[in-house]
């Protein structure tokens, strides 16, 4: 006999769950969720759910969890706050600049005063070295000689993560895996992102972009998902704690630290999965899932009892129905529509 949790962290409710493996019993939970630190909420919400099951089973089940899983908003919540730490970017001498050029694709043609996303790493914290590995793999210059120079400016810049994005690594990753061995070196604990391990994918732009959101909040992640594994010990759980990734699936909280961009979209890929398990109970394959939380509503379409994944994700939009006008991601998610009006938003009358 076992237990397994599930905790959402949502924009304004914590809501969690724990069912009795055995006959699927469940108990429900939810708090507020508390934006300078969630892992509160989150600690609350499993000591509710843990309560309520020891008052039934008359004794404490803490040591009978043997799975916690837990998806969040924290990394698409940094992103759009633009509340990620300051980072830097290291690329081939002559192409850091490709993330202020960016496919040269107007997302409203006719617009004048065309916004575009501010891009996460400013003109003074990209840095250039002299390298090259061409489009078949070769490598004609390693990096070696710029190193040194390369750790000298990035400790005057004073930067907390590093994201290494160099030509044509996605085919040979031996000069960004160098670079990476050296400035871990010369900073033991910061956090390196190379583009080779993160998105190692052709498209310069989107591989760099997707390096450099993940470099952006990695930080935050690797320290949050810390901490909560902290809490869940002193709770007296110490099963496995699980991530929900973007694509439905899950990782270890290892991978996730790693790579946290690949959770951006955590939290609403645990609500369409619900709505799928949902409609198949029911024997529905074909299915609309609207998932509406307390600051933004998502929907989804479910064909044949599965929904749609999509491996280009955009994010950070600056205008929320236009593709092109926020950060491409070469990441796998769940395709779903997301707005920003939710149980809890306040509607009011525009000028027009």
């Amino acid at each position: 006999m076992g237990y397994r949790i599930a905790v959402d962290i949502g924009g304004t409710f914590t809501d969690g769950v724990i069912e009795k493996i055995s006959d699927g019993r469940v108990y429900l939970a939810k708090r507020l969720t508390t934006p300078n630190d969630p892992g509160e909420a989150l600690s609350n919400v499993v000591n509710d759910l843990l309560a309520a099951v020891a008052a039934r089973a008359k004794r404490s089940v803490s040591a009978d969890v043997a799975e916690v899983i837990h998806g969040s908003t924290l990394v698409t919540n940094s992103l759009i706050e633009r509340k990620g730490v300051p980072t830097a970017l290291v690329a081939t001498a002559g192409t850091a600049d490709v993330i202020d050029i960016r496919r040269e694709v107007r997302y409203d043609l006719y617009d004048l005063d065309i916004e575009m996303p501010e891009p996460l790493v400013p003109a003074e914290r990209r840095f250039e070295i002299a390298e090259r590995t061409t489009a078949d793999g070769a490598v004609l210059k390693r990096p070696q000689d710029a190193l040194a120079d390369l750790v000298a400016k990035l400790r005057a810049a004073n930067v907390q993560s590093v994201a290494v994005s160099l030509l044509h690594s996605c085919v040979n990753a031996a000069n960004e895996n160098e670079v990476g061995a050296a400035l871990r070196d010369a900073f033991p604990g910061m956090c390196v992102s190379l583009s080779s391990r993160v998105a190692g994918e052709i498209r310069e732009y989107e591989r760099t972009t997707t390096t450099i959101a993940n470099a952006y909040v990695q930080p935050i992640v690797r320290r949050y998902l810390g901490e909560l594994e902290s809490r869940l010990r002193q709770a007296g759980i110490e099963a496995s704690l699980r991530i929900m990734v973007s694509s439905g699936g899950t990782s270890s909280v290892t991978a996730a630290a790693e790579v946290p961009i690949s959770t951006i979209e955590s939290g609403p890929a645990g609500g369409v999965l619900s709505a799928t398990n949902a409609g198949r109970a029911a024997g529905f394959e074909d299915i609309l899932a609207f998932d509406m939380g307390g600051t933004t509503a998502k929907i989804c379409t479910i064909l044949s009892g599965a929904p749609s994944v999509v491996h280009v994700f955009e994010a950070a939009r600056v205008r929320r129905f236009k593709k092109g006008s926020g950060f491409p991601l070469l990441v796998a998610s769940i395709d779903l529509i997301e707005i920003g009006a939710g149980g809890g938003s306040i509607a009011r009358t525009s000028e027009l």
